[in-house]
């Protein structure tokens, strides 16, 4: 009998990480948002990263958390250093890795605590006929065996489509405010 309780749990603690085996260890989402606003506009907007600041939904997360920066924003190589006591926000740096001016914008996403990763980012944009741009915002993740079992686990997937799409809708918001009237 003790045999038998014994066997059942080690396979109750190995079936996690026999599941992990089967689940992937990559993975990527994106949303786009349709901006009223010319496709000049808005990548000039996007391609300075200090701007994520006014639209993020984890920057908003601490508004008082430490921050630095190196480099040229807007430009390959600048990066967005950050330290918060928020366990949400963390620590990390973000640097833009490559830009195709009017298209897209590459980030790399290395996050120190609560946990480390190297991910990446992106933000594109494309014209759209009647003036307006759709603005994609891209995340590409990887969960090492056995923690991508909380891909599934925690529905990770969604948790950023939603933070990304939040961010979006606030990057419309700000973006079509109707403009300061102009000294005549």
């Amino acid at each position: 009998m003790l045999k038998k309780f014994l066997i059942v749990i080690l396979l109750l603690i190995a079936a996690p990480f026999l599941a992990a085996l089967f689940i992937k260890s990559d993975y990527e989402v994106s949303v786009s948002r349709t901006i009223d606003r010319p496709v000049d506009e808005v990548f000039d907007y996007l391609r300075l990263l200090k701007h994520q600041d006014e639209f993020s939904v984890w920057a908003r997360m601490d508004p008082n958390m430490q921050q630095h920066f190196t480099g040229t924003d807007g430009e390959p190589g600048f990066v967005s250093a950050w330290e918060s006591s928020n366990p949400d926000v963390g620590k990390g740096e973000q640097e833009i890795m490559a830009i195709v001016p009017g298209k897209r914008i590459d980030f790399a996403l290395r996050f120190i605590e609560p946990f480390t990763s190297n991910d990446s980012a992106y933000l594109t944009t494309e014209p759209i006929e009647d003036g307006s741009t759709l603005v994609t915002w891209g995340f590409v993740g990887h969960m090492p065996y056995p923690t991508n079992l909380l891909i599934p686990l925690m529905d990770v997937e969604s948790l950023i489509l939603k933070d990304l799409d939040s961010g979006l809708a606030n990057l419309k918001q700000i973006l079509e405010r109707p403009s300061a009237p102009q000294p005549e």
